[in-house]
């Protein structure tokens, strides 16, 4: 189960879990375009600094969200970090920072999904909604993880 770092912080989602398989297995889960269609959303992903995409889902008329995630890579260090720019139709500027930490046979992935405005109603409601999301995917990468 994901453990939240969250506390009080209205401006972000902050959770980490244990993966029981080694960074170079959760890296390609988390950066093979393929794979992370299976846990994520679809989209046109590529692991490349500067390369933007998108992510398709169901729309979220609660929040105003219509399925588009529109996003960016902005950093990459290979087995240690993914780092992507995540924003929606009404212009959030959200980033989502995976990273990734070898612990015994295993990986210690973290999770920062950072630019919530603590101001912002819907935002706030998008926070949540993700915030209950995120960890779910946490059990998705260690499944396909063990995969290969």
């Amino acid at each position: 189960m994901a453990h939240d770092r969250t506390a009080e912080d209205l401006r972000a989602i902050r959770l980490d879990q244990f993966i029981g398989h080694p960074p170079a297995k959760v890296w390609r889960a988390l950066t093979e375009p393929e794979l992370v269609a299976r846990w994520l959303m679809p989209g046109d992903f590529k692991p490349e600094v500067g390369h933007r995409f998108t992510f398709t889902t169901q729309p979220k008329k609660q929040v105003g969200f219509d399925g588009i995630v529109h996003c960016e890579v902005l950093r990459i260090e290979p087995e240690k970090l993914l780092q992507i720019s995540w924003s929606d139709n009404k212009r959030a500027d959200w980033t989502v920072t995976w990273r990734l930490e070898p612990e015994g046979k295993g990986t210690r992935l973290f999770l920062d999904h950072e630019g919530f405005d603590p101001d912002d109603e819907l935002q706030q409601l998008s926070r949540r909604i993700m915030g209950g999301g995120w960890p779910r995917m946490f059990g998705a990468i260690e499944q396909i993880a063990g995969e290969f």
